[in-house]
């Protein structure tokens, strides 16, 4: 149904004219007169003024539109505005013969004045009585609206999917590099307080005994490599308090500063007795905080090595989930893929218990890497939305005759007897509006076939299993 926007002209234009527009739609060339004299007498001629809705998304369509000038945007509004169609001079859209297209799948409005011809599907079988090559024409127009409309939802469904990766990625990126930046402002801190007590240090004078009792004293703490544990928070406060208030009795400047680092690496107080027996208060609180410094600075520098270590990981995992840098096929390793999206999906695993049981040594297969990792990424995505991102998730991978198999097995509530063989059509989906174009596992499906594998499901409730088996001689695929 048209809104009240789209009206009758003022001066309606001669049937002529009209029939002469009608030569100018792309799947309409070519018609001879008699026909688009038909379809100019019995269509509705209507127009339009630029910004005015033509029909709101869901409602009934009833109409073929020829468009013979300007411009119709169809965008959908839930789920979020995306462009659906864009019909301009020349087309013909709307529902057409043979279509099952019952409402419309967006709303509709005009980009600059438009004038179309407007066909009530009620006449349609009188039409293509009148017109026979209508029906040709007809079906040409729906296959390459089929092609377009799947074209422009696979690649919503890339968009959605690298968004999801973007977000993944920058969660996964921002918590080494906020570590590695609270780590090099903190060792900046220790560096820039021992620069300006350096004097002090100096001014000791220590003798060689002082150095050597002090050296060994240092070497002892260092050495343990785990210090001991506190059986809880309480406790270590306990401790920390304990050697702050030793600390003050020497009158220790920043005892709040030098206490935490010494509590940290389990020194206690009987070892600061047996370090103060070398030297006067002042020595030993200067030193102290030196040494307190050095904890510190050693600390922010592991914390540096392990934050950009983590980093370089998140990257190589990206580098092998995409397959950056390497040709469109390679000899992939299958469970390593399989490690690299997970990888991708690390934050929406934090109270995920991952399970891996690999057969070693299994062989590599001839395949496109990036696209084997896309099917990985549909998989367990939903293995992740069954499970509510919590709970148990099992990957096995290992060699069955001539395949390799994969299987990717969550304790979700599982999938309805009546839906297992549904989930691989395209745009079916068991999710919420605006949660899924229901592309992922068509297009997973899509991709084991390509590569002459077989990709299936076995579910009830409390186990879920996806299947791919893969052939191992993948030069055949291709």
């Amino acid at each position: 149904m048209l809104s009240p926007a789209v009206t009758a002209p003022a001066s309606p234009t001669p049937v002529d004219e009209i029939a002469s527009a009608v030569d100018r739609i792309g799947p309409l060339h070519g018609l001879p007169l008699e026909d688009r004299l038909w379809l100019a007498r019995h269509g509705r001629e209507v127009v339009a003024n630029a910004g005015d809705i033509l029909f709101e998304e869901g409602a009934s369509a009833e109409n073929m539109i020829l468009i013979l000038k300007g411009e119709i945007h169809v965008r959908r509004q839930h789920g979020g505005p995306m462009a659906l169609f864009i019909g301009r001079a020349g087309q013909m859209t709307g529902v057409l013969p043979f279509s099952r297209m019952k409402s419309y799948g967006g709303q509709g409005f005009a980009v600059t004045p438009v004038w179309a011809l407007v066909v009530s599907k009620s006449i349609f079988p009188e039409m293509l009585q009148a017109i026979p090559s209508m029906t040709q024409r007809v079906v040409s127009t729906l296959l390459d609206r089929v092609r377009e409309v799947t074209r422009i939802e696979q690649q919503a469904e890339k968009l959605t999917a690298l968004g999801k990766l973007a977000g993944n990625l920058a969660h996964e990126l921002n918590n080494p590099a906020s570590a590695a930046q609270s780590a090099a402002s903190s060792l900046a801190a220790a560096l820039r307080a021992n620069r300006e007590s350096r004097f002090k240090l100096v001014n000791l004078c220590l003798n060689e005994d002082q150095i050597q009792s002090i050296e060994s004293w240092e070497e002892e703490i260092l050495n343990r490599t785990t210090p001991n544990q506190e059986p809880n928070a309480l406790a270590f406060i306990a401790r920390e308090e304990s050697i702050r208030a030793w600390l003050d009795e020497l009158c220790c400047l920043n005892s709040w500063e030098v206490a935490p680092q010494l509590a940290e690496q389990a020194v206690s107080i009987a070892d600061l007795d047996r370090f103060r027996a070398i030297l006067g208060p002042n020595e030993t609180a200067i030193s102290l905080q030196f040494f307190a410094r050095y904890l510190r600075s050693s600390r922010s520098v592991q914390t540096l090595a392990n934050s950009t270590a983590r980093i370089f990981d998140l990257i190589d995992a990206i580098k092998a989930y995409s397959g950056m840098d390497r040709a469109p096929i390679l000899e992939v390793d299958v469970p390593a893929g399989v490690d690299a999206t997970l990888q991708m999906l690390q934050s929406r695993m934090t109270k995920i218990e991952i399970v891996r049981d690999y057969e070693p040594d299994l062989p590599r297969i001839s395949a496109y890497g990036g696209e084997l990792n896309q099917v990985w990424t549909a998989l367990l995505e939903n293995a992740l939305d069954a499970l509510g991102n919590r709970g148990m998730l099992r990957l096995a991978c290992r060699l069955e005759g001539e395949m390799l198999l994969v299987e990717i097995w969550d304790a979700g509530p599982g999938i309805p007897l009546e839906l297992q063989e549904r989930i691989f059509e395209p745009f079916f989906t068991t999710k919420a509006p605006g949660q899924g174009l229901g592309l992922g596992l068509d297009n997973a499906m899509r991709i084991v076939r390509k590569h002459r594998g077989h990709l299936s499901v076995r579910s009830e409730p409390g186990s879920t299993c996806f299947r791919v088996r893969l052939p191992l001689d993948q030069l055949q695929a291709y």
